[in-house]
């Protein structure tokens, strides 16, 4: 979502004639635009910020911003340790950016403006993207969920959704310029709700536009992943087999005190439903361990869901404490050497898993979008299946944005290998 972000940000500016520049010790204007969903994000932007002092030291007429989700959470502790930095503004303000800029420029005030908005999804501004194949496009703000270890709905509000129309405007824009991957981002992007269109409605209409060679979306809430969603993804060739399905917890318990507001019993049961609906599809999840009062019963459960669906790949972390969430406050933390420990346990057993889903499709041929040299071998490309799996292979004739058949002959890690299926040529 922060590349999305920043794409509009750059685009707002532009709008007004303000053009980027490669040299950030030649810039009359630098913004860092910022996350606070992770501790580790801020600790990044205040090592970042100090650079920028140095900056602003040797030229103090230069123009210092902070925005996004740190600048609405740190608003007060950045005006009192960092009083070199000239404007903050929180996510809904980015509209009033160039207005926000002449006025520094003239009365040479700090500038603050982390007011959230209801209303606020920027239709109408059109994000600048750099040259590429995979086009960001966020349909909603906000999150309505309140996980008691999330800090995003007080860093960006409350959900809201875009127009459809506006939507297919900017998909529209993004494939005249080139793009031919669409991933739509939400914080839950299946809760998409505008006037009576639900988010089925939006991945058909998307799906349908000329040019749109693959979809994607992230990510999805599984108390809002409904069949009518699935039946889209099957019927529609370039909506992608895959779904990122974040789980979090295997215990019910503990997701109750996460307030996911779903059981166990209810996530296994969907995750089977994307699996009965939409063969061979990739699905992956997000997991969390050592949350406050998880004991060795939970986490044993989290392990159980593990085996149960066997996920392509997972994305996994150590519970972080976030000041303003309501876990932050619990009592009942738990100790680094138990998160580490669960942690380990979880990463082992997730490669265990992924190399089993990847060994399912040796033999198969994949269709592969070529995105990349591989980090192997310059003679190589790097390209994802439309189940959003890696695969290396062999240049040959393919080009970067082709979209291939690739014979997969081997999974190695989290890697697929293969090489390219030659078409036969007309008699």
């Amino acid at each position: 979502m922060n590349v999305a972000d920043s794409e509009m940000i750059e685009g707002i500016l532009q709008s007004k004639n303000y053009s980027s520049i490669n040299s950030i010790d030649k810039a009359d204007i630098i913004f860092v635009n910022t996350c606070a969903i992770r501790e580790h994000a801020e600790e990044k932007v205040h090592s970042r910020l100090g650079v920028f002092s140095r900056i602003k030291r040797n030229n103090p007429e230069v123009i210092i911003g902070v925005l996004g989700c740190m600048a609405q959470h740190l608003k007060d502790d950045i005006l009192d340790s960092k009083p070199y930095v000239d404007i903050i503004l929180g996510p809904d303000s980015y509209r009033k950016l160039p207005a926000l800029l002449e006025r520094k420029i003239e009365d040479k005030k700090n500038i603050v403006d982390t007011k959230l908005s209801r209303y606020e999804v920027y239709d109408n501004f059109f994000p600048s993207r750099k040259e590429g194949i995979n086009a960001w496009i966020s349909i909603m703000r906000g999150c309505d969920k309140f996980c008691t270890f999330c800090i995003v709905p007080f860093t960006r509000g409350r959900e809201r959704s875009r127009s459809v129309n506006s939507i297919v405007n900017e998909v529209k824009k993004a494939v005249n310029e080139g793009f031919i991957e669409i991933t739509l981002l939400g914080q839950n992007v299946n809760s998409y709700k505008y006037e009576n269109h639900s988010f089925d409605y939006l991945l058909k209409e998307i799906a349908e536009i000329s040019g749109v060679e693959r979809l994607r979306y992230t990510s999805p809430h599984p108390e809002d992943m409904t069949d009518d969603v699935l039946y889209v993804m099957a019927h529609y060739d370039n909506i992608c087999n895959a779904v990122h399905f974040p789980l979090q917890a295997g215990s019910s318990r503990i997701l109750n005190r996460m307030n996911r507001t779903y059981t166990k019993n209810h996530f296994i049961e969907r995750a089977h439903r994307i699996r009965e609906i939409l063969p061979s599809c990739g699905l992956t999840t997000d997991i969390i361990v050592g949350f406050p009062g998880e004991t060795n019963s939970d986490f044993e459960e989290t392990i159980d869901v593990m085996n149960k669906i066997k996920f392509d790949s997972a994305f996994t972390f150590k519970y972080s404490p976030r000041l303003g969430t309501k876990a932050h406050e619990y009592s009942d933390q738990i100790s680094e050497m138990d998160k580490q420990e669960r942690l380990e346990k979880v990463i082992k057993l997730q490669k265990e898993h992924t190399l089993i889903r990847n060994k399912e499709i040796i033999g198969n041929n994949e269709r592969v979008l070529v995105e990349k040299n591989s980090k192997r071998s310059i003679n190589q490309w790097a390209g994802r299946t439309d189940s959003n799996k890696w695969v290396i292979f062999d240049k040959e004739n393919a080009n970067i944005k082709d979209i291939v058949d690739v014979l997969i002959t081997d999974a190695k890690g989290i890697s697929l290998h293969g090489y390219l299926v030659k078409k036969k040529e007309a008699a």
